[in-house]
C-alpha cells in the first residue's frame, strides 16, 4: 500500500484493489490541550483514541447500513486501527460538513451577539468549511461552492439531506443512553456519480453532553460501545 495523505487524525493509503485504507491516530483536534471538534488543528493526543474512534465509526457505519444509507465503509481491523473504504473523490481540496443541533463552540464565537450559547437550533443547522488550516477552515455557502466549481447546488442538496438524516440517527442512538448530541462533523465524497459519506463517525468529531456537561472523547466511546 502507498501513503497518499497525512491528516490530523488519520493517515490515508491506497490499496492494490483500488480501495483506500485509513489508519487512525491518537491525535485530536483542539486548542491548548482541550478537545474541541470545531478546531482546525491538533490540540492534544489521547492514548488509544485512534482505535476507539475506529470502533465508534464501525458501529455507526453499520447502523447507517441497516438504515439503507450508503457510505464508503467496507471493513475494519480494530487491532491495527485501520479501516478499508471505497474510494471517494473529495470536493475541492477537502470539505467539512457540520450539523449543529445546539449553538455552541465556533458558532457562538462567530454569532454570539445574536444567539446564546446552548440555544437549540430547531431542525438542525448545516454549514460547510473548506479544509485549509492556514486560512482557519473558512466557511462557504452552497452558492459559493457552485460558483467555485466545487459542487453543484444539486449535489449540495443531496449532501445536506444526508447530513440531517445521519445526524438524526446518531442523535437518536445517543439519546437511548442518556446523551445529548450538540454538533457533529462529517466529510462527503463523490463515488460513482453520487455523494456518499466518507471519513469517520467518531467521538472526536462530535460534541456530546450528559446532564449539562460535555463528555470527553474517551468517555463518550465507552458510553457508545459499552452499553
Amino acid at each position: 500500500m502507498k501513503l497518499t495523505y497525512k491528516g490530523k487524525t488519520k493517515d490515508v493509503y491506497s490499496l492494490e484493489n483500488g480501495n483506500v485504507l485509513l489508519k487512525f491516530k491518537d491525535d485530536c483536534t483542539g486548542k491548548d490541550g482541550v478537545f474541541d471538534p470545531g478546531e482546525n488543528t491538533v490540540g492534544l493526543t489521547i492514548d488509544g483514541i485512534g482505535k476507539a474512534n475506529l470502533q465508534t465509526s464501525v458501529y455507526y457505519f453499520e447502523l447507517l447500513k441497516a438504515a439503507g444509507i450508503k457510505t464508503h465503509y467496507v471493513d475494519a481491523n480494530i487491532e491495527e486501527a485501520t479501516m478499508e473504504v471505497l474510494p471517494g473523490k473529495v470536493f475541492g481540496h477537502g470539505l467539512e460538513v457540520i450539523c449543529r443541533l445546539v449553538a455552541t463552540g465556533s458558532f457562538i464565537r462567530r454569532y454570539g451577539e445574536y444567539i446564546e450559547d446552548g440555544t437549540v437550533l430547531e431542525g438542525g443547522y448545516v454549514e460547510c468549511t473548506f479544509k485549509n488550516d492556514a486560512k482557519g477552515d473558512p466557511l462557504v455557502t452552497s452558492e459559493g461552492l457552485a460558483a467555485l466549481g466545487v459542487m453543484s447546488e444539486e449535489l449540495f442538496k443531496s449532501m445536506k439531506e444526508q447530513t440531517l438524516k445521519i445526524t438524526k440517527i446518531v442523535a437518536d442512538d445517543l439519546k437511548t443512553i442518556g446523551l445529548d448530541l450538540w454538533d457533529i462533523k462529517f466529510e462527503f465524497g463523490y463515488n460513482n456519480g453520487e455523494v456518499i459519506l466518507i471519513d469517520e463517525i467518531a467521538s472526536g468529531n462530535m460534541r456530546v453532553y450528559k446532564d449539562g456537561k460535555i463528555v470527553d472523547p474517551v468517555e463518550l466511546t465507552k458510553y457508545i460501545l459499552n452499553r
